[in-house]
C-alpha cells in the first residue's frame, strides 16, 4: 500500500529499443489513457450537460444545429452545417472540395452573427475565412448505405438492422478534425491551459464527440423515430486517415515520448501490483471475453488484414489462459501474465498490455496530465564529439549499421504535396520529387553524422561549424538522452516501412478501434464508439474499452 502523495510502485519499463519499433507501434490498441477516455471521464466528473442551442434543419436534414456544453467553467459550442450534396461530389479524398457536413467548436454560445459566418464559411473548409473564436474545423461525409437505412427503418416504426450496425459502426465519416491555428482558427497557446483542454487534441475530441451527439439527433429528425440507447452508443465517429498524420509522430518527439512513457509508466506500475482481491480478478476476466466478443465483431474488406484479425482471435483464445484464476492469485500477479503473452505476437502482447491498464483508473490515471507538450522541453546539451558518439550508439545503435545507398534501405522519400500542402511518400527510383525530401530520414542522418565524426574529440559547435547539415542529427541525439521514448527505431525510407503502423500508433492514442487499412497508407477507423451518450456521463461512465455491440 503506497502512503497518500507517495510515487506508485513500478517494475522497469519496457525498452525504448522493444517499444518504440513499426512493427509494435502498428499493433497499439486503444486504453484508458487514450485522449477520448480522458476528457469524457473529464466531462463526466463535471457532470457536463449538452444543450442544443439551434436546430434549424428541414425534413431531409439540411440547415444548421448548435449544441453547447461547459468544460472547466468554459463554454463550448458545436456548430453544424448539413448540405445537401450531389452523390458525384462525395468522396473522402483529400481533393474533395465539398461535404455531407461541416463543423467549427466555437468558443463560447455563437450569436446570430457568428452562425451566419460560419454558416457562409465552414462548408468551405481550406478556403474559408475564420476568427479566434473558432477552436476546431472539421468536415464529414455520411456512410450514405446505413444512414438511408437508419432514416427508412425509423420512418417504418423499426429499429435498424444489428448486423449493420455492428458492420458499419458510425452515420457519419470526418475527413479532418483541424486545431491549431490551421486556417485562421484558434492557435492552441489560446486555450491550451484551460481545465479539461490541457491533454493533447483535447478541443478535438470534444468536437468528435459532439459531433457523434449531431448524428444521432439528425438521423432521428429525417428519420422521424428514436433509436435506443445502445444503439447509439455503438454508433460512433468514422475516420478517414491518410499520410498527413504520420509525419506528426517523427516532427513531434518530446510529444511521442510523452505519450509513449505514460503508456509504458502504467504498464509497469500494474506489474508491480502485489497481489489481486476477486473483484479486480473477475474484473480482468470480463474484460478478457469482452475483448474476444469484439475481435469476434471487427471484420474488414481487405482480405490481408482480415487474416491478422483471424489470427489474433486465434491466438487471444489462447493467451487468455494467462489470466486464469491460479496465475492472477499469485504474486506480482500481472507482471506474470505479460511475461506469459511475449510467446504470441505483438498483436496479442499489445492488446494483454492495453487489458490490463483498465481496471486500474486510480493507479494510472493521473499519467494523463504528463502526456501534452507545452514547449518547455530541455534536453542539456552534448558538449563534446566524444560524448555525442556515445549517445549515438547508445540510442541510435538501430539506425548505425544500416547501409542507406542500398535501395532496399533508401527507396522511399517524404514530401509535401503542392496542391494540397499534405505530406505524401515517394518511390525514390521510380517517381519525381526525391530532391525536395523532407527531413523524415533521421535513422541515416544520424547515421551520416556519425560516420563524420573526428577521430580526436572537440566542442560539438565546432564540429556543426565544418559540417552544419548535421544540426537536425545532433539534435535529435541530443533530445534522446532526455525523451528516450520519442524516436521511431526503425529506418522510415526503407521499402518495408509501413505508414500505416504510424497511424495506427497515434490513432489508438486517440482512442480509435475498428482499424479498417485500405492500403498500408490510410486507414477508416471508429471513434467514439461505445463511449457514453450526453445523458450518460455518470460515474461509470468510463466503461466503454473495446466496445461490443448488444452488451
Amino acid at each position: 500500500m503506497n502512503g497518500v502523495g507517495s510515487t506508485p510502485a513500478q517494475i522497469a519499463l519496457r525498452a525504448p529499443d522493444q517499444v518504440m519499433r513499426l512493427s509494435r507501434m502498428g499493433a497499439m490498441f486503444p486504453t484508458r489513457l487514450s485522449f477520448l477516455r480522458s476528457l469524457i471521464r473529464r466531462l463526466a466528473q463535471e457532470k457536463a450537460q449538452v444543450v442544443r442551442q439551434a436546430w434549424e434543419m428541414c425534413k431531409d436534414g439540411f440547415g444548421h444545429a448548435v449544441f453547447s456544453v461547459e468544460l472547466g467553467g468554459y463554454c463550448y459550442s458545436l456548430v453544424a452545417i448539413s448540405t445537401d450534396l450531389p452523390p458525384e461530389q462525395r468522396t473522402d479524398r483529400v481533393i474533395a472540395t465539398a461535404w455531407d457536413t461541416a463543423y467549427v467548436l466555437f468558443d463560447g454560445v455563437p450569436d446570430a452573427a457568428d452562425i451566419a459566418r460560419i454558416a457562409q464559411n465552414a462548408p468551405l473548409q481550406e478556403v474559408g475565412r475564420f476568427g479566434p473564436r473558432d477552436l476546431v474545423l472539421s468536415r464529414a461525409n455520411k456512410s450514405v448505405r446505413l444512414f438511408a437505412h437508419v432514416t427508412q427503418a425509423l420512418r417504418a416504426g423499426q429499429q435498424p438492422d444489428e448486423q449493420m450496425i455492428r458492420d458499419v459502426g458510425y452515420l457519419m465519416r470526418t475527413t479532418a478534425v483541424y486545431g491549431n491555428g490551421k486556417f485562421g482558427i484558434a492557435d492552441r497557446d489560446t486555450y491550451h491551459d484551460r481545465p479539461g483542454l490541457e491533454g493533447p487534441f483535447a478541443a478535438e475530441m470534444l468536437t468528435v464527440w459532439l459531433i457523434r451527439h449531431f448524428t444521432h439527433e439528425l438521423v432521428e429528425h429525417v428519420g422521424q423515430g428514436q433509436l435506443t440507447s445502445s444503439t447509439k452508443r455503438h454508433l460512433g465517429i468514422g475516420n478517414s486517415t491518410g499520410l498527413g498524420m504520420a509525419p506528426f509522430l517523427v516532427t513531434h518527439p518530446v510529444l511521442l515520448n510523452n505519450w509513449m512513457l505514460a503508456r509504458e509508466t502504467a504498464l509497469a506500475r500494474v506489474c508491480a501490483i502485489e497481489t489481486l482481491d476477486d473483484a479486480q480478478i473477475a474484473r480482468l476476466l470480463a474484460l478478457a471475453n469482452r475483448a474476444a466478443l469484439h475481435l469476434a465483431q471487427w471484420q474488414v474488406p481487405d482480405a490481408e488484414h482480415q487474416m491478422r484479425i483471424e489470427q489474433l482471435k486465434s491466438d487471444w483464445g489462447h493467451a487468455m489462459a494467462a489470466l486464469d484464476q491460479g496465475a492472477l492469485q499469485a504474486d506480482t500477479p500481472l507482471q506474470g501474465v505479460i511475461e506469459a503473452v511475449q510467446p504470441y505476437s505483438e498483436d496479442v502482447q499489445e492488446l494483454m498490455a492495453a487489458l490490463v491498464l483498465e481496471p486500474f483508473g486510480e493507479l494510472v490515471d493521473d499519467l494523463a496530465e504528463t502526456m501534452a507538450d507545452e514547449g518547455k522541453a530541455f534536453a542539456p546539451p552534448i558538449c563534446n564529439t566524444d560524448a555525442l558518439a556515445q549517445q549515438m550508439q547508445s540510442q541510435f545503435g538501430w539506425a548505425l549499421g544500416c547501409d542507406y545507398h542500398a535501395r532496399p534501405n533508401c527507396g522511399q522519400f517524404w514530401y509535401v504535396s503542392e496542391a494540397k500542402m499534405e505530406p505524401r511518400l515517394g518511390l525514390r527510383f521510380s517517381e519525381e520529387g526525391a530532391e525536395l525530401e523532407t527531413p523524415l530520414d533521421i535513422g541515416r542522418r544520424v547515421c551520416a553524422a556519425y560516420k563524420d565524426l573526428p577521430a580526436q574529440s572537440e566542442p560539438v559547435s565546432s564540429f556543426l561549424a565544418r559540417y552544419p547539415e548535421h544540426a537536425l542529427a545532433v539534435e535529435r541525439v541530443t533530445l534522446s538522452a532526455r525523451y528516450p521514448y520519442g524516436e521511431i527505431r526503425d529506418n522510415l525510407i526503407a521499402q518495408t516501412c509501413l505508414p500505416i503502423d504510424m497511424l495506427r500508433c497515434k490513432l489508438s492514442f486517440f482512442g480509435a478501434s475498428k482499424f479498417d487499412p485500405k492500403s498500408d497508407r490510410w486507414t477508416r477507423i471508429t471513434l467514439c464508439q461505445g463511449a457514453p451518450l450526453a445523458d450518460e456521463l455518470t460515474e461509470t461512465a468510463d466503461d466503454w474499452w473495446l466496445p461490443v455491440f448488444g452488451t
